[in-house]
């Protein structure tokens, strides 16, 4: 009985942090509210404080639970990949196309996460440090390997090329999309940086 409670505690915040992904989206962090999220989740203003403190507690959960789905689904199409040059295009192509798929939480990660001074400030952000450490990995090999230069600075090289992808794709995000499509965006940024690493 209480591994059943705890699966429809699990939907439900699951449906809750969905209805905030969709809210946030539309109508802004900054603009939206917690009632909102609750009309759109279907459940009572109440209900979302038995899950969440608030609304900035709610987006923290949300990258959270985000977060960790993504990590898996990275991790997962790279670990059957060993050349670093095939992997570093897998990451980069694995990216816009998870921004082309799921618009609505793109704009939150893109945008709205920003919004939150309590995100920006206060919250230890260690799912996004393993994200980044993804990158890390792949440069290491590679330079391991000799498909890299040694001289690569990884913690600065990490930054670097997430910086990148993540900027052409908020850009897009934006409104962008009239000058470049995410295919052309990721084929370009591989490019570049695959010849910006590799060993000459």
């Amino acid at each position: 009985m209480a591994r059943q409670d705890e699966t429809v505690r699990q939907q439900k915040k699951s449906k809750i942090i969905e209805a905030a992904v969709e809210v946030f989206a539309e109508k802004g962090f900054y603009n939206a509210n917690v009632r909102d999220v609750a009309r759109r989740a279907g459940v009572a203003d109440g209900t979302i404080y038995v899950y969440f403190k608030g609304k900035d507690d709610l987006l923290i959960s949300l990258f959270e639970q985000k977060m960790e789905n993504i990590l898996i689904d990275f991790n997962h199409k790279l670990e059957k990949i060993t050349d670093p040059l095939h992997r570093l295009q897998e990451f980069v192509r694995t990216y816009f196309e998870m921004i082309k798929n799921d618009i609505h939480l793109a704009e939150v990660f893109q945008v709205e996460l920003r919004q939150s001074s309590k995100f920006l400030k206060d919250y230890h952000n260690q799912k996004f440090l393993d994200f980044l450490n993804i990158i890390a990995t792949i440069l290491k090999d590679g330079i391991d390997i000799g498909f890299f230069r040694e001289n690569i600075n990884i913690d600065v090289a990490k930054i670097m090329i997430f910086g990148a992808i993540d900027e052409v794709a908020r850009q897009w995000i934006l409104g962008a999309d009239d000058k470049y499509s995410l295919p052309e965006a990721s084929e370009q940024v591989s490019y570049t940086l695959i010849h910006g690493f590799i060993r000459a």
